[in-house]
């Protein structure tokens, strides 16, 4: 498979997108086992090794895998991990996800915090250390889109040392106004790269627009914003298929826009409000394990991030092995930290641990918690 020369990710899935994802299918379902042993030990990897790496028959190499993928990450991270809180302003929302509480489906309390609220939760976050703030919204352009975010990213700014934003896909002049908040990086995930699993998991509101997401990262990269995170919802559709599609994305990304970083995370479907979803298709934790592997041996300068969806033994377990980034002690809704505990998340969370706790494993784990890892220039 030669996808080297890919000048537009868009056009090209577009155009071949059922195509490209059965010459995954075969790839990844008929590597053998010298396949996947050369890839562990390659120096230069491409979609192929990706491909082995993920596959049925690497699973009986997991070991190695792992051994691999914790060498390179200490290389590239050192001892390290970074902490961060999602910070959620909002679970207004016009779409239709069957697998997220926002879903405007959800006949339930919608919140948008206000600035005093924010000022709140902001406090919270401030007391317990945290230097890196992620900040989301449910879509929803008119209530919670740049107008609002021009009011309430001044307020980021000015309490965190980094400020990365997940929301709605947005236009290119709104980026432009967004980069003068000193937005640190901006997550945009296609949940799916299989067309049309995507419109049945999106059945209304502008998120059904495959295509417009697909080409946001474009939009970023063009901008030069600093950090651009991508990621597939694991368990919407083949999880191996999927992430073959998001290795190559992230390919072509940091190919066409060198001078930008990239991060991914690795979310499964949770439970929450209103969400129906098949378990035939999730990935084990033992899977899971495998894909974080497969991206750090391929992509080792990639920062990789687990969220609290998952139990704190897997990310116990994890945190040594290719991790880079991980948040804790969340809350996916709404002033959830202080101002409104009961509102409706976005999805359920699984390692209630405080940050105390979580930060004392991490030092149990030979590693450093970073909080703050740069400092402003006024």
């Amino acid at each position: 498979m030669n996808f080297r020369d890919i000048e537009n990710f868009s056009d090209f899935v577009g155009s071949s997108s059922l195509n490209l994802w059965e010459i995954l299918e075969e790839e990844i379902y008929d590597t053998k086992a010298y396949q996947v042993e050369n890839s562990i030990v390659k120096n230069n990897y491409d979609i192929e090794d990706f491909c082995h790496l993920i596959s049925p028959a690497a699973e009986n190499y997991l070991e190695e895998m792992a051994e691999e993928s914790q060498k390179k990450t200490r290389l590239k991270f050192g001892n390290t991990i970074q902490l961060y809180a999602p910070l959620y302003l909002s679970n207004e929302c016009k779409n239709v996800c069957t697998y997220c509480g926002f879903s405007v489906t959800n006949k339930v309390n919608r919140i948008i915090l206000e600035e005093q609220q924010i000022l709140k939760e902001i406090n919270y976050l401030k007391k317990k250390g945290f230097e890196h703030v992620l900040v989301v919204t449910g879509e929803d352009r008119q209530k919670v889109g740049i107008n609002y975010f021009k009011k309430v990213l001044p307020l980021m700014k000015e309490n965190f040392s980094s400020v990365s934003i997940e929301v709605q896909p947005m236009n290119s002049d709104e980026y432009a106004i967004l980069k003068n908040y000193d937005i640190y990086g901006v997550l945009v995930y296609q949940e799916t790269y299989n067309p049309v699993v995507y419109k049945e998991v999106h059945p209304m509101g502008k998120k059904s627009n495959f295509e417009y997401r697909l080409n946001t990262p474009d939009r970023l990269g063009k901008l030069n914003y600093h950090k651009i995170g991508l990621g597939v919802l694991l368990g919407l559709s083949d999880w191996r298929i999927d992430s073959a599609f998001c290795f190559l994305h992230l390919s072509y990304l940091k190919k066409k826009y060198w001078q930008t970083n990239f991060s991914i995370s690795l979310p499964r479907i949770r439970s929450a409000e209103g969400i129906q979803y098949s378990k035939t298709q999730l990935p084990s934790e033992k899977n899971l394990a495998q894909v974080i592997f497969s991206y750090r041996i391929c992509l080792e300068e990639l920062e990789i991030s687990l969220s609290t969806r998952e139990s704190q033994n897997f990310r116990n377990n994890i945190m040594n092995l290719g991790i880079t980034t991980m948040s804790a002690e969340s809350a996916t809704n709404p002033g959830g930290y202080v101002c409104f505990p009961e509102s409706l998340n976005q999805f359920d969370i699984d390692d209630n641990r405080s940050v105390e706790e979580i930060t004392e494993k991490i030092f149990s784990n030979g590693l450093s918690p970073v909080w703050k890892d740069w400092n402003k220039i006024t």
